[in-house]
């Protein structure tokens, strides 16, 4: 039973690989239109993928400047942080886009190649060009926000309680805080 298994991924496997190196032209034309179009949301998402650390570590840095850097020195290390975080953004974001796109073909591609026909391939390009999609995917940022604030407004009193005791919970743990005594005294302190 498991060698009948085993051999009918195999086949399906291969059959698989056949009809995509079989694509016709003009389906593999239309996969391609359908990235091109889509090239800004992967660019937006390989941008995204290496700010977000970014912003974790300014998050961290931004506390850690309060309670570890004397008052008449935060500003000027700030400033340098945000230096760091800049170049950092400007150096790694055009190798995430540039390698984003590379992959683009061999991973999206390949799943349009295998689950669209042509006919819906071009059905979807004249989605996904219509002034319309245009028009909502421009809003995208702005309903972002707009749903944000709103959440963050609705949940600030339930969540930043939580988040508090997590960091009062987590700072115990690492011995940076007492248990009842307030800062520990570490290095530098």
């Amino acid at each position: 039973m498991i060698k009948h298994m085993l051999l009918a991924t195999a086949l399906a496997a291969a059959s698989l690989a056949q009809a995509q190196s079989t694509s016709s032209p003009a389906k593999k034309e239309l996969v391609a239109k359908v990235l091109q179009i889509q090239q800004p949301g992967l660019e937006g998402m390989a941008r995204a993928m290496i700010e977000q650390p970014a912003l974790q570590l300014m998050q961290q840095a931004s506390l850690a400047l309060q309670q570890r850097v004397a008052a008449d020195k935060r500003e000027a290390v700030g400033r340098e942080i945000q230096a760091d975080v800049r170049k950092y953004v400007e150096e790694t974001v055009p190798l995430a886009r540039d390698q984003a796109i590379k992959l683009a073909p061999s991973t999206i591609g390949a799943l349009l190649e295998e689950r669209f026909t042509e006919d819906e391939l071009r059905q979807l390009i004249v989605v996904l060009e219509s002034p319309v999609n245009r028009k909502y995917q421009g809003l995208g940022n702005e309903m972002q926000r707009a749903l944000g604030e709103k959440l963050v407004a609705e949940l600030r009193a339930t969540v930043e309680p939580r988040v508090r005791a997590l960091d009062q919970s987590m700072a115990r743990r690492l011995g940076i805080i007492g248990a009842a005594n307030g800062p520990a005294s570490g290095p530098g302190k």
